[in-house]
């Protein structure tokens, strides 16, 4: 059974880092690109990252590139998302999921499936 579990959300203050985790279970897991999404309060679940499922690929919102950079050890099925000059817009819960189709945008929500439970990310300003 495939899953998605997140970890390492938290509360901090504006300019901190914090490093999220995603652990995806299935045999085959390393062979799919891995997508970060979030949803603050009222707002739709948005884009954040993904990355191939060599690492060699990496597409960010540009509301976090060059603050944000997605990786993966497919040795352990993780992938990470280390969040760095965090801002209080940052604030959401952030979901990791496996992109099962690539008929589109790697940026579409309706690429993904397997979607975890999620972490809260509270940035405080």
């Amino acid at each position: 059974q495939v899953q998605s579990v997140e970890s390492g959300g938290g509360l901090v203050q504006a300019g901190g880092s914090l490093k999220l985790s995603c652990a995806s279970s299935g045999r085959t897991s390393s062979t799919y690109t891995m997508g970060w999404f979030r949803q603050a309060p009222g707002k739709e679940r948005e884009f954040v990252a993904a990355i191939s499922w060599s690492g060699g690929s990496a597409s960010y919102a540009d509301s976090v590139k060059g603050r944000f950079t997605i990786s993966r050890d497919n040795a352990k099925n993780m992938v990470y998302l280390q969040m760095n000059s965090l801002k209080p817009e940052d604030t959401a819960v952030y979901c990791c999921a496996r992109r099962i189709k690539t008929s589109g945008s790697v940026y579409s929500i309706s690429e993904y499936d397997y979607w975890g439970q999620g972490t809260q990310v509270t940035v405080s300003s």
